[in-house]
């Protein structure tokens, strides 16, 4: 499979031979003296789209913030296109490929639309690329070309989700990391994005998706991990998850 990366770039998903592109192996992640994380694996191929469930508390935000350096593990590796991470501090990450739309956006409210997106594009190739990917964000996203001079302060929810996921995708990214899509945001907004996001999959994106709404989730990627109280609990096929009695009496309420 090969598609368009948003500087134009080729995509490719990788035969399953392939290492996977991200490998989290037994990390045990604290804040300060309280463990969240009990030896935590998972893994994503090149092209895959994982979705990353469990309730509130499970763990799911830690995962994220260790994989691009914001929370490191004590314990356990994190492997990016087979290299370890470990002494790469965030911004390396970011250089490396790695993009995170963080739980509640995190945008700069004081800044414009365009100045949020602008700012995305920090890495050396991306800066080079600024002005096709923003025509493309604006493509994918028209309502922030009509908000591009507005403060993102004043965006509604469903805006500023959308200026938060052009910010990382200005970053070109080889693995799209989002927290909490569907946080706060009404059901109509939430169906959006869950198909803008299962377009850029479509496309070749690599995605790793951090969700409370089992259902939805589940609906766009090919394969889920749970967690509870930090640690695996199961993992699968989508189709496998959705199937399992007792996921859907848990998270379903089916």
């Amino acid at each position: 499979m090969t598609a368009e990366s948003p500087a134009g770039a080729p995509y490719r998903t990788a035969p399953e031979a392939e290492p996977p592109l991200l490998e989290v192996h037994g990390i045990d992640v604290f804040y300060d003296d309280i463990q969240v994380l009990y030896g935590l694996s998972l893994e994503v191929r090149r092209g895959e789209m994982v979705t990353l469930l469990g309730s509130n508390g499970a763990g799911k935000t830690t995962t994220l913030r260790a994989i691009m350096g914001l929370r490191p593990p004590r314990a356990g590796t994190i492997r990016f296109r087979g290299e370890s991470l470990a002494q790469l501090p965030a911004a390396g990450r970011a250089d490396l490929g790695l993009a995170l739309v963080p739980e509640g956006r995190e945008l700069w409210p004081q800044l414009t639309v365009l100045e949020n997106l602008e700012l995305g594009a920090y890495t050396p190739r991306a800066r080079g690329n600024m002005g096709v990917n923003l025509r493309k964000m604006f493509a994918l996203f028209p309502r922030l070309e009509e908000r591009r001079r507005q403060l993102a302060g004043s965006l509604s929810g469903g805006e500023q989700q959308m200026c938060a996921i052009g910010r990382a995708l200005m970053s070109e990214p080889t693995l799209l990391m989002l927290d909490e899509l569907s946080l706060g945001l009404a059901p109509v907004l939430v169906d959006q994005l869950m198909q803008t996001i299962a377009e850029l999959h479509r496309g070749g994106m690599t995605i790793l998706l951090v969700e409370q709404n089992l259902r939805k989730a589940l609906a766009i990627a090919e394969r889920g991990v749970i967690i509870e109280t930090g640690r695996l609990r199961l993992a699968g096929t989508s189709a496998e998850l959705a199937g399992n009695p007792e996921i859907r009496a848990a998270y379903l309420g089916m």
